[in-house]
């Protein structure tokens, strides 16, 4: 692995920090299959729309999702492979069996 920079460490580190939140995590895991609007994403998390728009826009600022308005909606997606592997890659290994030391 190539190494990073102070400023690419400390936003890789940023990048954690934001994966870290459970609401911010599912809602990432809810525009992994297919592009959503707020609406849908906030239905299907049993969250207000408020707070789901609030985690969209980090999300989108750190650039883990990518927005593209349709006609009045703008429905929101995961923004390249690299988010998708992480994300697909960390979900099969919580779902591995713990081994035992």
């Amino acid at each position: 692995m190539h190494p990073l920079t102070v400023d690419q460490t400390q936003e890789l580190a940023g990048t954690f920090r934001l994966l870290g939140d459970p609401t911010r995590l599912a809602i990432l895991l809810a525009v992994a299959a297919d592009a959503r609007p707020v609406g849908a994403v906030a239905e299907h998390l049993g969250q207000s729309p408020s707070l789901v728009s609030h985690h969209l826009r980090l999300l989108r600022a750190a650039r883990l999702v990518k927005a593209e308005r349709q006609g009045k909606q703008v429905f929101y997606t995961l923004a390249d492979e690299h988010v998708r592997t992480v994300i697909e890659d960390m979900a099969a290994h919580v779902r591995e069996p713990h081994a035992e030391h």
